[in-house]
């Protein structure tokens, strides 16, 4: 990788590469094909694994939570607006406030993103609310944006739903924040992001718990990958040997005589 593109650069060009890479996302994320029937076989693995470790209880949260007034309209927007909105917001504040630590927060972001867009590629699988298997819709119920629109359609890849970026990017602001903020309530508050967008996310209908494990998982490779890359960027390097001429060595040896 370039390692001009791995330095912190100036708001504008950071935000011109993020439209990059967002451009790059929306081109790939096209590739291969798949079905509903193929992509519902591989959620019904997952189901499996669940059952088989005694972890599948996404549908009893959902339904437990479909009984609280306005619980579900207040997640099905958090689950729209925060997965870009907090994770935009994140990254202005580490460049602007900790610029030292920017290059390695989004390089983790841009790592994370191509492993998962890799694996969306060889493992299509159906979100819950998707798979035939008795979930709600809790984002089209609740907050009347219909996920299954052709408008929404080509905005997202529907049968992306292993590793959940919703959980890695919430995972890796959550991190960056509390290691970072100064104030206590701030660095609360960032610790309590990913348990909560991990709820919301189980909520609404949209990752299994093995879809966030998947993207826990996710974040911490790409971090490694993305500290090493960063750390070789800002490792100097070497000064080219000095050739002495001829003449000076004759110079230095008669001096040495």
């Amino acid at each position: 990788m370039n390692a001009a593109l791995l330095r912190t650069h100036s708001g504008l060009v950071e935000l011109a590469m993020a439209a990059g890479l967002y451009g790059v996302y929306e081109v790939v994320r096209g590739f291969g094909s798949t079905s509903l029937t193929a992509a519902r076989a591989h959620t019904a693995e997952i189901v499996s694994l669940e059952r088989h470790l005694g972890v599948f209880g996404e549908r009893a949260v959902q339904q437990a939570v479909d009984h609280l007034p306005a619980v579900p309209m207040l997640l099905a927007f958090a689950y729209m607006s925060l997965h870009f909105g907090a994770t935009a917001a994140a990254l202005a504040w580490v460049h602007r406030c900790h610029r030292d630590r920017f290059a390695l927060v989004r390089t983790t972001l841009v790592v994370s993103t191509a492993i998962s867009l890799a694996i969306y590629v060889l493992y299509p699988a159906a979100p819950p609310r998707l798979a035939g298997i008795g979930f709600a819709d809790t984002v089209t119920e609740k907050a009347g944006i219909n996920m299954s629109s052709d408008a929404l359609g080509s905005l997202y890849n529907p049968f992306a739903a292993v590793p959940s970026l919703h959980f890695g990017y919430a995972l890796l602001v959550g991190v960056t924040v509390a290691v970072l903020a100064r104030r206590r309530w701030v660095r609360r508050l960032g610790a309590a992001y990913p348990p909560f967008m991990l709820f919301t996310i189980v909520a609404t209908g949209n990752h299994f718990i093995f879809d966030a494990v998947a993207g826990g998982i996710v974040m911490v490779v790409a971090y490694f990958a993305a500290r090493a890359l960063v750390a070789d960027t800002a490792r100097p390097a070497p000064a080219p040997a000095r050739r002495s001429s001829p003449a000076l060595a004759r110079h230095r040896g008669a001096a040495v005589a």
